[in-house]
């Protein structure tokens, strides 16, 4: 529901208020005094009821450097929500470390195999010299694996 379209109809519900308090009042004359000081007490409790009620639901608007927010008060801070906004972030962080961890591991294991395929292997000297020789041992431990 568009904001515009919320005012027209708090619009409306106040117009229609105005309207059922007048008709309350003209009838009043016909009240005995009691009855009509009940009527008024009441009348006078359902407004401060509705001011609560709309004061309540009506979020604060917060402007800084020209962009506004909404803010929602107190009622979404407590320290379960607090914790519960947190937990993303820690899982983050915790996925992170994780995937750093096994991306360290990977790699130590291709140098240990790297290095046990070249100190296994009989070859000359001039192989080694070779540019293309690292490429060839990496392509053969991919296969041996």
């Amino acid at each position: 529901m568009t904001n515009l379209h919320q005012h027209q109809i708090e619009a409306l519900e106040g117009r229609y208020g105005l309207r059922v308090a007048a008709r309350l009042s003209a009838g009043m004359a016909d009240f005995p005094r009691d009855i009509s000081e009940r009527l008024r007490i009441a009348r006078t409790q359902a407004l401060a009821r509705r001011k609560v009620r709309k004061a309540a639901h009506a979020a604060p608007i917060w402007s800084s450097a020209g962009a506004a927010t909404l803010g929602f008060g107190d009622e979404g801070l407590n320290w379960f929500n607090r914790i519960a906004s947190a937990l993303p972030l820690l899982a983050l962080a915790l996925g992170l470390v994780a995937i750093n961890a096994i991306q360290n591991e990977n790699s130590a294991r291709e140098v240990a195999a790297l290095d046990a395929a070249l100190l296994v292997d009989d070859l000359p000297l001039a192989a080694y010299a070779d540019s293309g020789f690292l490429q060839f041992i990496k392509a053969g431990s991919g296969e041996a694996q």
